[in-house]
């Protein structure tokens, strides 16, 4: 198994059960493997890269739905704070929400932009670097 670059479907199928199983014990059960047997693989660098690329994917998956609600977040938000019957600490939470989050996003942008110009600076540099 070591330095194949595959993993076995008993394997994908231990990692599948990782993804949903609180615990390994748990995740061995429904993987029908012994417990020390998946404890072992997991010590397993190839299985440990498979298992993280796999919980990448989960969490991609995850973020996307994020994404495709953040609408309705938004609109819900603006609801409260514009419902003239909510309370008025509901409004308050909705608007601070509203501010913290366009402030996070302002801020993210400008990390990001600011990344590219140093990746950039770093490219141009690495590039006068190999030239001489």
């Amino acid at each position: 198994m070591a330095g194949t670059g595959k993993i076995t479907r008993k394997r994908e199928q231990a990692i599948s059960a990782l993804l949903v199983s609180p615990t390994v014990q748990e995740a061995a059960q429904v993987a029908q493997i012994g417990e020390r047997t998946l404890w072992r693989w997991l010590q397993e660098p190839e299985f440990q890269r498979a298992y993280r690329q796999a919980r990448r994917q989960a969490v991609s998956q995850a973020v996307a739905r994020l994404q495709q609600a953040s609408s309705e977040a938004v609109e819900a938000l603006s609801s409260v704070m514009n419902d003239t019957e909510a309370p008025a600490s509901s409004k308050v939470s909705a608007a601070k929400a509203v501010l913290e989050l366009s402030f996070k996003a302002v801020e993210l942008e400008d990390l990001e932009s600011r990344i590219t110009i140093l990746e950039e600076a770093f490219n141009i540099e690495e590039e006068h670097g190999k030239k001489s």
